[in-house]
């Protein structure tokens, strides 16, 4: 029977938690067209969506830093008054933009027919 090594991460539940969080997936598919502004993720995030219109500061800043500090996106500050930041992907985050896809495809493919199923039978 072979040992586990205890040094090798599972790479399942690092993608887990490198994408934890309630915005990172819809960060990264609103940056697939190009570098965003603060304001314009913020913004981004509202569309289509129920519920709460807002979207803490502090909440919002904290995903953006997980996902620079994970290489996802880059951020550039351009040092002016007022101040000015754009944040785009990264080559890494380039290449996890077919992931977000797939994701999303599968649930226009199956989320979708379970919420129809669900609406019909109320």
């Amino acid at each position: 029977m072979a040992k586990a090594n205890p040094a090798r991460i599972c790479p399942v539940a690092a993608f887990q938690k490198m994408i934890s969080g309630k915005y990172k997936l819809r960060i990264v598919w609103d940056l697939k067209d190009g570098p965003r502004r603060y304001g314009e993720i913020r913004s981004g995030l509202l569309r289509g969506t129920e519920g709460s219109a807002e979207i803490a500061p502090r909440v919002l800043s904290r995903e953006l830093k997980a996902l620079t500090q994970s290489g996802l996106i880059d951020r550039k500050d351009f040092g002016e008054v007022p101040p000015k930041v754009e944040y785009r992907l990264t080559r890494k985050g380039k290449s996890f933009v077919p992931v977000v896809a797939a994701i999303r495809d599968w649930g226009d493919r199956h989320l979708t027919e379970t919420a129809t199923l669900v609406d019909a039978a109320e």
